[in-house]
């Protein structure tokens, strides 16, 4: 289950719930979605997993509760965390083709 928010063609920001995300953003992009989104192409610029259907209800309406700015630092602070996440990985992975390399 996942709760996620959209940023669509004219630059607002949807969010949602669902327990397939692809399918589900296949569905918003193919004019099956939410009402709001049936003429929108948009983008996953966040998204959560969560155990249970109730888990990512809750978690959207609390989405939903806060302020354009507020949603905007939400997308922004897991940019930054999956960024340093893929640079760090980046660096293990080039210092063990290293250590390869010089086992040769």
């Amino acid at each position: 289950n996942y709760t996620y928010i959209v940023k669509c063609a004219d630059s607002t920001l949807y969010t949602g719930w669902t327990n397939d995300l692809d399918k589900r953003i296949k569905a918003h992009n193919s004019g099956k979605g939410a009402k709001y989104t049936k003429t929108e192409d948009g983008e996953v610029v966040y998204y959560e997993e969560h155990e249970t259907k109730n888990e990512a209800m809750s978690r959207e309406y609390a989405i939903k509760q806060l302020t354009r700015r507020e949603k905007e630092r939400l997308i922004k602070e897991t940019e930054t965390y999956v960024k340093k996440s893929v640079d760090k990985e980046i660096e293990i992975g080039e210092k063990i083709q290293n250590e390869f390399e010089l086992a040769e």
